[in-house]
């Protein structure tokens, strides 16, 4: 009898255990795994992100109320299981530390997420939805990259969707040294929409699909077979879970990461992050550019931060737009779209010159140093005109003086109620110029503050003279034949000896050396300024510039920062004697050709 109760008891208690053993979807509520890789997402930090021209300019950060303390694991299950997902989004013990971790040490990246979230959430899900993708993908970005477009990897993936180069190759995407659409956020979205659709095609399961994506169909495929479930049935639900001891200790963490971040970018209010508020909407379209163009001359010509075309195309990797190798779409503020088609041509002719790439160089050709020097004896356009007379059979005149820019110091007092956005709108000037003219770190300015503004005023059209077509090739002859005897006169008087030099005797000033020294201003060197576009802007010439500056003639290397001197307009605050002789004689020989 006792033996009878004893086996029953034992088969009882067997029973219990078999009945009471756990299933794989208790397997996903009860995992633990101290041993996984968090994504490099993770160790992202906040200062990289605040830096993106978007948070810095569209959005107001939100205020942490510092509720910080994380929840049970009953209330994040219940929560996961109320959001509306076609994806599986399971609880377990390595979801709620990525949950903990998210609420607690990583608070500020989860606001300043929330913020490049306002506007790059738009396009993932314009692109998921062209594909009818479940729009939880759309947090995948999340733990890719922390949503920052510039993000690399220390494996070698690029971007929002963090894409190596042999993937996104094999998925169309042009890599190249000026271009990495690895960058774009439109080109990548639209990609790994793509991707993720073709991995959900061979695994029939999103848990599979987005483990792929981390560590490729080869380390998901030699999963399936350790785990001996790849032979079995077409009807046998085949995940990740079922895997996940066979995968690899980063992509162990990637879907239970990818679950935390639907989570928090959901459920953020519930801990005390509050949602940023957008200043100022950004609205955007694309404009297709099919010439080389430099965002700098965009960026001057249409009064853009060359900040903000970066944010907006961060593919382009040196500031270049390749149109001349094929057409590329550049993004633009929506308004500035027509902007750029209506100013292409001043667009491209902006610092032309500073821009350009050779196409043909001869060995040892020095002809256009040759025609350089011999310009800034003269006029500083007339090598321009010859090369524009040439190549236009049917042009009538040219301009001889080149229409130069002039740079007035303006002083603004603020009224009530203005703006740097308003002042700028007023004098046509950028923002951020008044910032920097002014060293202000902030943006903000009171009533009564007086700001400097630099206003320039351009060359009026009855100040330009003009000449009929022919007769420029007869003073550009003149000009060279005055460079010639320059040189020639400077030969002579190295190979002279030396004289002792005659007493010198001082004389009182005369008016005109008086207004002379009077006109003198001083320019600022920016970055990208050339000593030949400074004699421009200012109507004078290289060598004059050189001279009041005391630097050599073949001197033309200047920094940006510093400060030099201009002479007045068309001279040189010291001139020689044989240079006026030399001078007047090739006017009077001008005037008599004309």
């Amino acid at each position: 009898m006792k033996r009878y109760i004893f086996a029953l008891l034992t088969f009882g208690v067997s029973a219990f255990a078999m009945s009471a053993a756990p299933s794989i979807l208790d397997l996903k509520h009860s995992l633990t795994d101290d041993h996984i890789i968090a994504p490099e997402s993770f160790e992202t930090q906040t200062r990289q992100l605040e830096e993106n021209f978007y948070i810095k300019n569209f959005v107001v950060p939100g205020q942490d109320t510092g509720n910080d303390e994380p929840a049970s694991g009953a209330v994040y299950e219940e929560r996961l299981k109320r959001l509306p997902s076609e994806i599986e989004l399971p609880y377990n013990s390595v979801v709620g530390n990525y949950i903990n971790m998210y609420i607690t040490k990583r608070r500020g990246l989860v606001a300043d997420m929330l913020a490049l979230h306002n506007y790059y959430g738009r396009i993932f899900e314009e692109e998921l939805l062209k594909l009818g993708m479940p729009l939880e993908l759309e947090y995948l970005p999340v733990i890719e990259s922390a949503i920052n477009p510039n993000a690399v990897s220390r494996a070698g993936a690029v971007g929002l969707w963090q894409f190596m180069p042999a993937t996104a190759k094999g998925l169309g995407m042009e890599i190249n040294s000026l271009v990495d659409e690895r960058r774009d956020p439109r080109s990548s979205s639209r990609n790994a929409a793509r991707y993720l659709k073709q991995l959900y095609e061979i695994y029939h399961d999103w848990s599979l699909a987005i483990a792929a994506y981390n560590c490729g169909p080869g380390n998901v495929n030699k999963a399936l077979r350790r785990a001996g479930v790849d032979n079995e049935g077409a009807d046998v639900k085949k995940d990740f879970w079922q895997i996940y001891d066979y995968l690899p200790a980063e992509t162990r963490g990637y879907v239970p990461a990818f679950i935390a971040a639907n989570y928090v970018m959901n459920y953020y209010r519930h801990h005390g992050i509050t949602p940023t508020v957008v200043k100022r909407q950004l609205t955007t379209d694309t404009v297709m550019v099919d010439k080389y163009v430099h965002f700098n001359q965009i960026a001057s010509v249409l009064n853009l931060p060359v900040e903000e075309i970066r944010m907006l195309n961060p593919q382009f990797r040196s500031d270049v737009i390749p149109g001349d190798y094929h057409p590329y779409a550049l993004t633009l503020p929506t308004q500035q779209c027509l902007s750029y088609i209506m100013s292409e041509k001043n667009i491209l002719d902006y610092d032309r010159e500073l821009y350009a790439r050779r196409s043909n160089v001869e060995p040892g050709d020095n002809t256009a140093a040759k025609a350089i020097a011999y310009s800034s004896t003269g006029d500083a356009n007339l090598s321009l005109a010859s090369g524009q007379s040439v190549n236009a059979e049917a042009n009538q005149e040219l301009a001889t003086t080149q229409a130069s820019d002039k740079v007035v110091r303006l002083t603004h007092t603020v009224g009530r109620g203005e703006s740097l956005r308003d002042i700028a709108r007023q004098y046509g000037v950028s923002a951020t110029d008044i910032k920097r003219w002014n060293s202000l770190r902030a943006g903000k300015v009171k009533e009564g503050d007086e700001l400097v503004i630099e206003k320039v005023e351009r060359t009026t059209p009855e100040e330009v003279r003009i000449v009929s077509a022919p007769t420029v090739t007869a003073v550009l002859d003149n000009v060279a034949a005055q460079g010639r005897q320059q040189q020639q006169a400077q030969q002579a008087s190295a190979s002279q000896p030396e004289k002792p030099a005659p007493a010198k005797t001082t004389k009182p000033a005369t008016n005109t050396q008086r207004t002379t020294a009077a006109k003198t201003t001083t320019h600022k060197i920016k970055q990208g300024d050339t000593l030949a576009a400074i004699a421009r802007k200012y109507g004078t010439t290289v060598e004059a510039i050189q001279t009041a500056n005391g630097m050599k003639k073949n001197n033309t290397a200047i920094r940006a920062g510093e400060t030099l001197k201009i002479p007045a307009k068309g001279g040189s605050t010291s001139t020689s004697k044989a240079k006026t002789s030399s001078g007047s004689k090739a006017k009077k020989a001008s005037r008599r050709r004309r």
